[in-house]
């Protein structure tokens, strides 16, 4: 991949998870977010980086827990959602823009880094898994949570890719949720555990209308809508809507869904 191309991805990214207002789809995560970092049992003081935060779901309940919270990612948007979280709670957590492959960070800094369905979207990930293990210090966690390519967000991806597919030579995101795929990736760990868990989507409305909320805050969906012409927009929002329908388990006229994702801790040599 030459430097143009690869900027021109870098560019391409920035618009898109900057694109729509991500606030409005990570405010049905919160407890999922809370429940991941409480299972990583962070002392109080630890030096914490939270890679990819957008709007500080994961970053949030570490500062409560204590931890010296830094949090990274490429939409200066979310950022300052973040930031704005964590004031109003009168939590001490720093925010800066970054890229997860490419972190201004000194070797061995952390005690634990975190990605929560972030860090797994950056188009190298050979690169993201080194500088992960890169900052964390030795003995210290290198913790993801990532979609798994047969779980209903891996599918519903799917259903997007197939209409508009990726540029070519950039892995799937999905294969961070595949666990021989990652345990690759954290060849140099000290030990890697997988656990397939799932998150609770629950929203007050319908599929038609999650899809419709999707469509107008959550950038990749936004994006996706926006590169199609009138037929396409219409073929995708009933391909996605299915899709949301068939995994309802509501009956209520509200939607809930089961999504899998893969919980990765590595520890660093």
């Amino acid at each position: 991949m030459s430097t143009p191309e690869l900027a021109e991805i870098k560019a391409n990214m920035k618009a898109v998870w900057t694109a729509g207002d991500f606030g409005q789809i990570a405010a049905y995560n919160v407890r999922a977010a809370e429940e991941f970092v409480a299972r990583l049992g962070i002392p109080a003081g630890a030096r914490l980086l939270d890679v990819a935060c957008g709007t500080g779901n994961t970053a949030i309940p570490a500062a409560r827990a204590g931890a010296e919270v830094t949090g990274v990612d490429i939409a200066p948007n979310l950022i300052a959602q973040a930031r704005e979280r964590a004031a109003a709670e009168k939590l001490t957590a720093r925010f800066q823009e970054g890229d997860a492959e490419e972190l201004a960070f000194p070797d061995a800094h952390f005690d634990v880094v975190l990605s929560m369905f972030g860090a797994m979207f950056a188009p190298r990930p050979d690169r993201v898994a080194g500088e992960l293990l890169r900052v964390c210090k030795p003995g210290g966690t290198v913790a993801m949570a990532n979609w798994t390519p047969g779980g209903f967000v891996g599918k519903s991806f799917q259903v997007t890719a197939k209409m508009l597919p990726p540029p070519p030579g950039i892995p799937s995101p999905l294969l961070w949720g595949d666990e021989n795929t990652v345990r690759q990736r954290f060849s140099r760990a000290a030990s890697v555990s997988c656990t397939r868990r799932n998150l609770l989507f629950e929203f007050p409305f319908g599929p038609r209308e999650v899809v419709a909320h999707f469509r107008e805050y959550f950038g990749p969906t936004k994006t996706a809508f926006a590169r199609l012409d009138e037929r396409g927009r219409a073929q995708l929002a009933a391909q996605l809507e299915a899709l949301w329908a068939e995994h309802n388990q509501a009956r209520d006229g509200s939607s809930r869904i089961d999504a899998e994702y893969l919980e990765v801790r590595a520890v660093r040599a």
